[in-house]
């Protein structure tokens, strides 16, 4: 079966960094199906060190990637029309703001799934969980979280591997997701 010019694009990007040696983990919807919840999405997202998307765009801007705007984090796949969205190392999520959840390494927080590395589950529900409770315009990654508990049946306990800062959130979540939906 063919792939979506989405998967095409996750799938070179994630081989054209692994050629250079560059750490990298896919992040967004495209991380949330690798943990079992598919939803709709129209960029790829991935986690890489600021010197690993400097290094990307030296080889690739102009040879199958184009910036989406000079000097930005995001480039557009000339081939499949994707935009790939770059989440830095060390930056914060959501509203920018300091906090005590920041993008984390790609190496330490990468686990393998098929043909891409994706952000390991406990962080990407962390990043996830930061990004909604702090910018406005992000909700919709707490409602990723939650059909994400629901959709995959995550364990409350996984609020233990969380940054303290996210896990009251986690727990309201996962108390929600336990509502059956025909009682709405």
């Amino acid at each position: 079966m063919p792939s979506s010019p989405l998967q095409r694009t996750a799938e070179e990007i994630a081989r054209r960094l692994r050629e250079m040696g560059i750490d990298y983990a896919i992040a967004g919807a495209l991380g949330l199906a690798a943990h079992g919840f598919v939803r709709a999405t129209e960029d790829v997202d991935v986690l890489i060190s600021r010197e690993g998307l400097h290094r990307f765009k030296e080889r690739w801007v102009g040879r199958g990637y184009v910036d989406v705007r000079a000097g930005g984090k995001a480039v557009r796949d000339t081939e499949n029309g994707v935009r790939v969205d770059f989440l830095i190392e060390g930056d914060y999520p959501g509203d920018g703001k300091p906090k005590p959840v920041r993008f984390p390494p790609p190496a330490s927080a990468a686990v393998a799934a098929g043909r891409f590395d994706v952000v390991a589950l406990p962080r990407l529900i962390e990043l996830k969980l930061a990004s909604g409770m702090t910018a406005p315009h992000r909700l919709h990654d707490l409602a990723d979280v939650l059909r994400l508990i629901a959709v995959a049946k995550l364990p409350r306990e996984l609020a233990e591997e969380l940054d303290p800062y996210v896990r009251p959130k986690y727990d309201e979540l996962w108390r929600a997701a336990q509502a059956p939906e025909d009682d709405y």
